[in-house]
């Protein structure tokens, strides 16, 4: 359903059952998975907010199927030939935040009013990032991750971890964790992994490394934390002095 004055450009694809409420834009660069829902404002598909942008460069936006994309909010598209800022499924994007050009949410990430993302941030499944909260460009937030509000996020944040202030880690997302399930020798595995690369002193991508190789960790979960520190260009966010992982959510 495409309501009275909004704008859907030809050259855009819906997918069934999209709705495009009135005076939101959807421009045709943009695809919508099945079930999108684009509120009053909105304006999606967007040229990148970037000097140097070329307005002739065939890129795109895709938005996952049953994604709700709130008032105001603004997802730009990629900066180069071919690219594509994508956001997954079941996102909820509420009003005023903002994806920039060639950022990348996984499924069912919840971006929480005027979040800001940087170009080229990627944000992992699951993701939960509070009211206000900043994001560097070409940062990492690793999945089931959660930021508090007013954040400001220079370097990457590695799965399952809680956030808050500027670059702080707070703990484990342990609540969260515990929501989607997670059964406890898993969970007692993370907090083994997340001990054995935050306590000791020295470089983060050299004890998960070590970690990797002789900690015999097994839990899916442990893993994707550990092998988070293999990538990146922008270094990693470290707990206070008194950080415990059995933290709760702030």
């Amino acid at each position: 359903m495409i309501h009275p004055t909004a704008i859907v450009e030809d050259g855009a694809t819906l997918g069934a059952g999209c709705i495009v409420h009135a005076h939101a834009h959807v421009t045709r660069h943009c695809v919508l998975g099945e079930g999108v829902v684009v509120h009053p404002f909105a304006v999606i598909g967007g040229d990148p907010q970037d000097l140097g942008f070329d307005p002739a460069t065939p890129s795109r936006v895709v938005i996952g199927s049953r994604t709700i994309l709130r008032e105001h909010v603004t997802v730009n598209r990629a900066t180069k030939p071919g690219g594509a800022t994508t956001v997954g499924s079941d996102c909820f994007l509420m009003t005023a935040s903002h994806l920039a050009h060639d950022g990348t949410l996984g499924d069912r990430v919840i971006l929480a009013n005027t979040v800001l993302l940087a170009g080229h941030v990627t944000v992992g499944e699951r993701a939960f990032l509070g009211g206000g909260a900043g994001v560097h460009q070409f940062c990492r937030i690793g999945a089931g991750a959660m930021l508090s509000g007013l954040s400001r996020i220079t370097r990457d944040i590695a799965p399952f971890i809680m956030a808050a202030e500027r670059d702080e880690v707070i703990g484990l997302n342990v609540v969260g964790l515990k929501r989607r399930g997670l059964n406890p020798a898993a969970l007692a595995e993370l907090k083994g992994a997340y001990r054995a690369v935050f306590a000791p002193t020295g470089n983060l991508r050299t004890l998960a490394a070590a970690a990797l190789a002789g900690g015999g960790y097994t839990a899916p979960e442990a893993l994707l934390f550990l092998r988070f520190f293999e990538g990146g260009r922008r270094g990693f966010i470290r707990p206070r002095a008194t950080t415990e992982p059995e933290a709760s959510e702030p």
